[in-house]
C-alpha cells in the first residue's frame, strides 16, 4: 500500500514520470505517513490522441500537460490530511519539473487493508 498510477503526455522530457513518482512518493512519506520502501508506481507515457481531458472544468483550466496520478491506498486518512498532500504534490510538480498547478490532477481510491496482496497469494494486512 499505496499503489500510484502516473499518466501522463509523451511530450514531456524523458525521466519526466519517474521525477513525479519521486516527489509523490516523498508527498506520501512526509504528508500521509506511507513507510519507507512502500513504493508501487506504474508511469505510462501517453500520445497526444491518448489523453482525452475538457478544456476547462470546475473553473480549472486544463493543457495537454496534464499529469494524472491516481493512488490506491488503505481508507481512513482525514480530510485534512488529503488536502495537506494535495497541495504538497501540486506545489513541488510545479516548483521542481514546472508543471503547472492547473495540471495536477489527483484521485485517491481508498480500500480497506484487506484488499491488499502483495505476494505469495498471502493476504499480508489482515483485518481486525
Amino acid at each position: 500500500m499505496p499503489l500510484v498510477r502516473i499518466d501522463h503526455a509523451q511530450s514531456h522530457p524523458e525521466g519526466f514520470g519517474r521525477a513525479v513518482g519521486e516527489i509523490v512518493y516523498r508527498a506520501m512519506m512526509e504528508e500521509i505517513f506511507v513507510p519507507a520502501d512502500d513504493k508501487f508506481q506504474i508511469i505510462t507515457t501517453h500520445s497526444a490522441n491518448e489523453i482525452n481531458i475538457p478544456k476547462s472544468y470546475l473553473g480549472i483550466e486544463y493543457t495537454q500537460g496534464i499529469v494524472f496520478i491516481q493512488i490506491t491506498l488503505n481508507a481512513g486518512r482525514t480530510v485534512e490530511l488529503k488536502k495537506k498532500f494535495y497541495q504538497r504534490i501540486a506545489n513541488d510538480l510545479h516548483a521542481e519539473l514546472k508543471v503547472r498547478k492547473e495540471d495536477v490532477f489527483i484521485s485517491l481510491v481508498e480500500v480497506a487493508k484487506e484488499n491488499w496482496s502483495f505476494g505469495n497469494g498471502e493476504m499480508q494486512y489482515e483485518p481486525r
